[in-house]
């Protein structure tokens, strides 16, 4: 009898306790991609228990941050999906190098709009039926592309129905993700932001709440979130062009400006600069081609004095050399790097780095993607992996 007894015990204290001790059990699953972490959720109750543990998912995201990747964002009209690929993200590339897109994370329905991503979490529109009404109506879509779930966020407290404009924020110190949605209005000196509405994912219940915002203005699609701050490129009532920025507060939930000055090309792209906010333009021309000579970093130093550096960047003979198409700017890795994707890609892929320091072109190819022959991607930077659930 007390062999028995024994036995079971043994059994049970097996089933429910690893062979090594916890932090190392943790340490080796943070070595693991997000797709094994996610079989690995399923092998058993206990392993399932603790890689869906806050700790775990804190420190996975930390070592994720340590090894950043591209993200390809392939849009598929076809079966209308969004297909997320992964490639590692190379800094300082040789010549003639090339990296290898063969990490196929997710795919998910396509509707319209993609607004873009943070922290490992992206957003969407999706047009989606309501019982009552007749007609869909465009409600954000929260994904993980390296766990594969999607949420799609309750309808808006609006009466429109289109016109909405989503971005998705990470607030560091509550470790929490906010949605910040708006709709557009028609007034006599334009179009113009209203009903600015956040919903906290996490919650029992999601559900919008109305935040008061003060300053007039029609954003725009160029966003980046960083350090618990959202910042989106915007135009001032009236006016034709971007021209300021809009700073959200995911803290405390308050908006704020900062004017800029001048025109925003349409190449603009907002990049993080060494923690504080950068407009990365090209500096004689809309676009970004062939004939273009130089590019301007505009670094903000003091938002209430809306102060702004400048640094110009001329591009060296070789350009002309490498580029034959149409680019946009994907963003910097680092601060010395900025990184350039074709508007359509064509096989073979690639990006395009430029070291301001060495004042040096390089074409990076990419390859796994050949079977895309002839599609639209999205270019992503610093994509880090994230295995929290939603």
């Amino acid at each position: 009898m007390t062999s028995r007894r024994n036995t079971r015990s043994m059994t049970s204290l097996h089933r429910n306790s690893l062979p090594v001790p916890d932090d190392l059990a943790m340490e080796i699953f943070t070595r693991l991609p997000s797709k094994a972490i996610a079989r690995c959720r399923c092998a058993c109750k206990l392993w399932s228990s603790m890689l869906r543990r806050q700790d775990f998912t804190e420190l996975f995201l930390t070592k994720s941050c340590a090894r950043p990747q591209l993200l390809f964002v392939r849009e598929d009209y076809s079966v209308r999906e969004f297909v997320f690929i992964t490639s590692p993200q190379p800094e300082n590339p040789e010549e003639n190098s090339y990296v290898v897109a063969a990490n196929h994370l997710a795919r998910f329905p396509r509707s319209n709009g993609f607004y873009g991503c943070t922290n490992g979490f992206f957003c969407y529109g999706a047009d989606r039926f309501f019982k009552g009404l007749k007609k869909p109506v465009r409600v954000p879509v929260i994904c993980n592309p390296s766990t594969g779930q999607s949420l799609t966020m309750p309808r808006l407290n609006s009466k429109k129905k289109y016109g909405v404009e989503s971005y998705l924020g990470y607030d560091p110190i509550a470790k929490e993700f906010k949605v910040l949605s708006m709709n557009k209005s028609r007034v006599s000196e334009g179009w113009i932001s209203v009903e600015h509405q956040v919903l906290t994912l996490g919650t029992k219940k999601l559900s919008w709440r109305l935040v008061e915002c003060c300053i007039p203005h029609l954003p725009s699609c160029k966003w980046i979130c960083f350090s618990g701050v959202l910042y989106y490129a915007a135009r001032a009532v009236g006016s034709l062009v971007e021209s300021m920025v809009v700073c959200f507060d995911l803290r405390s939930e308050k908006f704020s400006s900062v004017k800029f000055g001048k025109a925003m090309p349409g190449s603009t792209t907002l990049v993080n600069y060494n923690g504080k906010l950068g407009l990365l333009m090209s500096g004689d021309s809309y676009a970004v081609t062939r004939s273009s000579t130089s590019f301007e970093l505009w670094v903000l130093l003091d938002a209430a004095q809306h102060e702004w550096s400048n640094h110009v960047y001329v591009l060296p003979p070789s350009w002309e050399d490498v580029v034959s198409e149409t680019m946009y700017i994907a963003g910097m890795v680092g601060t010395n790097e900025i990184v350039f994707s074709p508007s359509y890609q064509r096989v073979p892929y690639y990006v395009i780095y430029f070291n301001v320091e060495r004042k040096t072109i390089t074409k990076v190819g990419i390859q796994g993607l050949e079977a895309f022959q002839g599609t639209s991607f999205k270019t992503y930077l610093n994509y880090i992996e994230n295995v929290k659930l939603l």
